[in-house]
Order: structure tokens, then C-alpha cells, then sequence
């Protein structure tokens, strides 16, 4: 549930328009290096002890990976991809997976209820349940399928980044329990010099193609990460070059507001109907007359 302390900078279907207003508060933002992730996956267990969340059943396929893909009630995954190099080795890339908490939300975008989804003023977006209404369409404007819709609660779910742990100057579980120091938390500016020193040393190491990802489509993300082959981010199982889906931004940029007009239109030609005419009044000698006299 968003906090109570945390100012809200932008807020889905708000009448008043996207923006607040309000004062700025420096953007926070989690790094993440996948080129040191061991795969030891402790920050899945930290994100469902910390948020309470159920345990899944999980089957072997052939992967060490714990489940498919994230669900409403696993909010944090550690993908595990095998991929076959040109000369003929293997590499094997792991990734955290979880919400992007995009500067430009496309879950915020196409959410029809107002309030449901909110961005506070230090960039990370959050699901308000009191407020969501199941509809599902959150999940239809976000380039990364991440909200889950909840079976039991009839809600939609994700990765909160820890949000009642960052407003008391607490980095979230997941980076609290990595033993590795691949993930990292702190402001955009320095998770990005962070990354950006990353991929330097990576490119002086031999992957000339090492990137950070942080992608400008959704004007950059809450969780930049630092890719070893960042010419393929698809291997990762990240999208190119994410954007808001264009029906979404048509919606909320042209229909919502010729919505608003045929609304107020209506309502203006029906008072301008009756200032003119006046009340419909029954013609004399039709029928019922007779009771009328």
C-alpha cells in the first residue's frame, strides 16, 4: 500500500493531470550488475520474507530458475539463460527480474482508476489496492509484463521496491541480502555512475559490447542494469527498445479528453435546450386530457 509520508508526484486518471506539482525529492534507483550475480537467488527469499508474500509451488523443467516468470505473489525472479557463443561455448547469463519503475510508468498510463497506481516524488511506482479495481489494463501499457493480477485479492501486484523500507533511509530486502554486491541502492546519479564505471572495466576485460541498460523509451528506468553483452539485451529477457504502447498514449492523450468534451457538450446542450424551449408540456387535447380537466 503506498505510504502515508511519501508525496505522490503523479497519479493514474487524475483529473487534475499527471503532474502534482510538488516538490521534487532526488530520484532513488537500484543497480544492478548481472556480469557478478552468482545466481544464489537470496534476494527472492529476502523479497517474500520482507513482504510477507506466499510461497510457490515450483516443478523442475531443466533450469535452475525457481519459477516461469514473476506472479502476484513473486514480485523478485532471477532468470537463468543459457546462451551458445559463435565459437562454440556456452554462456550462461542470469538477470534479476522484477518491476523497472519507469520514469514515464506505462502502468500509471493506461490505468483507467484513479489513484490506483502512483509515482512518489522519489520515482518509485506502487499499486495502491484500496484504489485498484482488477481491471487488468496496468499490465496492458507496461513494455516489461510485470503487474500480475491477484486471484484471492483481485488486485494487481508488483515489486514495491520496497517503499516502506526506503522512506526510513533503508534499502530494499533484496539488495540488503545479496552477498554479492551486484545489487547496490542509492540515487540515479550514482547507481548510473555506478553502472557506467561497470561497463568500462567490462569493456577493458574484453566485452566490448557491455551496456547499461536504461532505456530511454520510457525516459529511463528506477533499476538500471549493467549487461556484459549489452548488444543483446533480449538475451536477458529485456525488451530493446521498451516504449509506452502507442493505443495507450492515443487513449489517454485523445480519447479520454474528446471523452470529457462529448460529456460537458451533452450536458451544455440539454441546459441550453431547456433555457430556450422550457419544460416539454403535454399538447392539449391529447391523450389523458380528459384526467388533466
Amino acid at each position: 500500500m503506498p505510504s502515508n509520508h511519501l508525496e505522490i508526484r503523479r497519479s493514474s486518471a487524475s483529473l487534475r493531470g499527471s503532474e502534482t506539482g510538488i516538490r521534487e525529492l532526488p530520484i532513488v534507483s537500484k543497480y544492478i550488475d548481472t556480469s557478478t550475480c552468482i545466481g544464489c537467488k537470496a534476494c527472492e527469499v529476502a523479497c517474500q520474507e520482507w513482504n510477507d508474500l506466499k510461497t510457490q509451488n515450483t516443478h523442475q523443467t531443466g533450469t535452475y530458475q525457481t519459477m516461469p516468470a514473476t506472479a502476484p505473489d513473486y514480485w523478485n525472479l532471477i532468470r537463468f539463460e543459457e546462451r551458445e557463443q559463435e565459437n562454440g561455448g556456452l554462456t550462461w547469463l542470469m538477470r534479476k527480474d522484477q518491476c523497472m519503475h519507469c520514469a514515464d510508468p506505462g502502468c500509471l498510463a493506461a490505468c483507467p482508476a484513479p489513484g490506483a497506481i502512483v509515482q512518489y516524488t522519489n520515482g518509485i511506482v506502487d499499486v495502491n489496492p484500496d484504489q485498484c479495481i482488477g481491471c487488468g489494463l496496468c499490465a496492458t501499457g507496461c513494455p516489461f509484463d510485470i503487474p500480475k493480477f491477484h486471484e484471492t485479492s483481485g488486485k494487481m501486484a508488483k515489486c514495491t521496491l520496497c517503499v516502506d523500507r526506503v522512506e526510513v533511509s533503508l534499502e530494499p530486502a533484496c539488495v540488503k541480502a545479496c552477498p554479492t554486491g551486484c545489487l547496490q541502492f542509492g540515487t540515479k546519479q550514482d547507481m548510473v555512475a555506478a553502472g557506467e564505471h561497470r561497463v568500462a572495466q567490462l569493456k577493458q576485460n574484453g566485452f566490448v559490447n557491455a551496456a547499461l541498460y536504461n532505456p530511454p523509451g520510457v525516459q529511463g528506468t528506477g533499476v538500471v542494469t549493467v549487461l556484459a553483452h549489452g548488444d543483446h539485451p533480449e538475451w536477458y529477457g529485456l525488451p530493446r527498445d521498451p516504449h509506452v504502447p502507442w493505443t495507450v498514449k492515443f487513449s489517454k492523450s485523445i480519447l479520454r479528453p474528446l471523452g470529457f468534451i462529448a460529456i460537458f457538450g451533452t450536458i451544455a446542450g440539454v441546459f441550453g435546450h431547456f433555457m430556450r424551449h422550457g419544460p416539454k408540456n403535454p399538447p392539449e387535447g391529447g391523450p389523458g386530457a380528459e384526467n388533466r380537466a
